[in-house]
């Protein structure tokens, strides 16, 4: 039996998040659990999640952190509680059984859900169905992790671009660790991972971008990133926005406008990869080993050998403009 956890990072969100909610019970897959962690709100969003945790008590789950967390550790250490919380309840019910009782086996997925988008009715049906066939392509035991693209609306939901990829001009199909270490391809809002890529989440990273990026690393670290080209959700446009859809034109006038801060960015870039080599470089392949290394530690070396290591490893954005910029900043 497949369940689905869904993890809600939820902060000031009285706006919309009922209607994101409301989105998810309409899901055409029944078998899923929304776990809603609150970072702190202080409008009505924690009336509004304790309206639906009381007409749906067994399929929603709500914890108030007792202190703002971000988003980022928001939504990476809600993953791990939800995890915890079901092995405690299975291993409680298997103690409960008779011995000659047979339990049926729970495989796990877990999915990140922004508090503000609307999921159309299939999405998770349609990311398990992929993630299925990635696992058996790949194994049922291997670190899979799946992402899907979105439509883009602005606040009344009305579609600004068809497709997030298509706009962004980012290319799905690089999605090998040093591509990752250096621009994240997975919008948390459309990914789905397994078991075996939660069991190795099991550090909070103190310096991860983002909780999508810190999967994404990991999941091509040990095991396998797969797109599924099909929009699975509304992603919704608003000025509350921690991170938004940006058009190619706009997000090459910002870097030109902010070298400095592209700088800055590119030192953020390489301190995950540090602390990512810290947490596991005990457990990374020879050649995975290497590469992690070389980002972690790239800005460390003079002007020729950091662009030495960029075209050796592959750490490269998308499209030429893109490299470009990254090379002159470097």
């Amino acid at each position: 039996m497949n369940r689905v956890n869904i993890i809600m990072a939820a902060y000031n969100g009285e706006k919309y998040i009922g209607e994101q909610i409301e989105s998810i019970i309409k899901s055409n897959f029944k078998n899923w659990k929304l776990w809603i962690f609150d970072d702190g709100s202080t409008d009505r969003t924690s009336c509004i999640i304790e309206e639906y945790l009381h007409r749906y008590p067994d399929k929603i789950m709500y914890q108030k952190n007792t202190a703002n967390k971000g988003v980022t550790l928001n939504f990476l250490e809600g993953v791990q509680f939800a995890a915890k919380s079901n092995n405690k309840i299975k291993e409680e019910n298997t103690f409960a059984l008779s011995d000659n009782m047979e339990t049926e086996e729970i495989m796990e997925y877990y999915m990140f859900c922004d508090q503000d988008d609307v999921w159309m009715p299939d999405k998770i049906n349609k990311t398990i169905q992929h993630m299925k066939k990635a696992e058996k392509k790949f194994g049922q035991d291997s670190v899979v992790a799946v992402f899907t693209d979105a439509f883009v609306v602005d606040e009344k939901l009305k579609v600004l671009y068809p497709s997030f990829y298509r706009r962004s001009k980012l290319d799905t199909r690089k999605v090998d660790l040093p591509h990752i270490m250096m621009e994240n391809k997975m919008i948390g809002c459309t990914v789905m991972f397994n078991g075996p890529l939660q069991k190795k989440m099991y550090n909070h990273p103190q310096n991860a971008r983002y909780h999508d990026w810190w999967t994404s690393l990991t999941a091509a670290a040990f095991g396998h990133i797969s797109y599924l080209p099909q929009t699975t959700l509304f992603y919704r446009q608003h000025g509350g926005n921690v991170v938004g859809n940006r058009s190619f034109p706009a997000y090459v006038k910002k870097r030109l406008a902010s070298l400095q801060k592209q700088k800055e960015i590119i030192c953020k870039t390489a301190l995950q990869a540090e602390e990512f080599y810290r947490i596991y470089h005990s457990q990374l392949d020879g050649t995975e080993k290497m590469q992690v290394y070389a980002m972690a530690y790239l800005l460390n070396q003079n002007w020729i050998k950091r662009r030495q290591l960029v075209f050796k490893y592959g750490f490269m954005k998308t499209g030429i403009l893109r490299n470009l910029g990254l090379l002159f900043i470097l």
